[in-house]
């Protein structure tokens, strides 16, 4: 049978009806992202008192000013390193994972379920387990460290706050993407994987040469996806465990978004580091978008 016919197409005879069944939808976005975007882009414009009586008009000062700020463009850096490194950590472990799922037979059920339970986890609540099991004073990660010989303390080492925040952020998103790479990895025929091992392929060879390559387009998707959720989603984690410290260590762009207006009252510049990632996520989207179409394409 060909496939236009076992295709069912749903028409609508007016107009109405199909606006009705959209409007939800219209509308939650409309509340909830467009009036929000339109109210950063203008309030970016002005400088606001901390009361919110009166405002000037500067027009790109305060972009101008973020440029030329040297704590801001430390923020650009720290948000690229926690990206990339929250990045690889999530989806190098899920792929080894996955990897182990795919190969094992016996109890294969149990052990998915249990790789995808912390998914369900809130990053809040990610952020507050993991800095019981590394508080200094508490925490049992922290006295093993003890024990060791190593003084364990990110409250005021910078690059141990960043290592946390990173293992916390990473730890609940590797259930995600575990769950695309085992997805990825059963699509594969068998057929291929069998016949290279026929003619003499060990198993990393034939993970480098067949397996991997196939798994580009899951791959990419993922690298997209986890850096959106490190420029966006981690703020919980990072609220949590180290408020942007030691010393703005571990303040990436969205937290100081917060810091800077809801702390620091500065409105305006808040806004304007919102419509900039707002550009950011944008340029992030497009790239998907065209990456998907031109996986369709071909």
């Amino acid at each position: 049978m060909p496939l236009n016919r076992m295709e069912k197409r749903v028409t609508f005879k007016g107009l109405w009806l199909p606006l009705l069944l959209v409007l939800p939808q219209i509308v939650i976005t409309a509340v909830f992202f467009f009036y929000p975007a339109g109210q950063a882009i203008w309030q970016s414009l002005f400088i606001p008192d901390p009361f919110g009586l009166s405002m000037k008009y500067v027009g790109l000062g305060n972009f101008e000013y973020l440029l030329g700020n040297p704590y801001y463009r430390a923020s650009f850096v720290t948000t690229a390193i926690f990206s990339i490194l929250v990045t690889v950590v999530s989806m190098g472990i899920a792929l080894y994972l996955a990897v182990l799922a795919d190969r094992l037979i016996k109890g294969s059920g149990v052990y998915r379920t249990l790789l995808i339970w912390p998914y369900a986890v809130a990053p809040a609540v990610a952020g507050v387990l993991w800095l019981f099991m590394f508080n200094t004073r508490v925490g049992v990660v922290s006295w093993y460290l003890g024990l060791l010989g190593y003084d364990w303390n990110h409250v005021l080492n910078g690059e141990e706050a960043m290592g946390l925040v990173v293992v916390a952020s990473a730890w609940g998103r590797i259930s995600y993407n575990f769950l695309f790479f085992l997805a990825g990895l059963q699509a594969i025929p068998k057929s291929v994987i069998e016949a290279a091992a026929i003619d003499g392929a060990r198993f990393w060879t034939r993970f480098r040469t067949i397996v991997f390559p196939l798994l580009s387009p899951t791959t990419f998707f993922l690298l997209v996806v986890n850096i959106v959720y490190a420029f966006f989603e981690t703020f919980g984690v990072i609220h949590t465990i180290t408020s942007g410290g030691p010393q703005q260590s571990t303040t990436i762009l969205v937290y100081k978004v917060y810091a800077d207006g809801f702390v620091g009252q500065d409105l305006g510049s808040s806004a304007a580091q919102s419509v900039i990632l707002l550009f950011i996520v944008g340029l992030l989207t497009i790239v998907q978008f065209k990456f998907i179409e031109r996986r369709v394409h071909y």
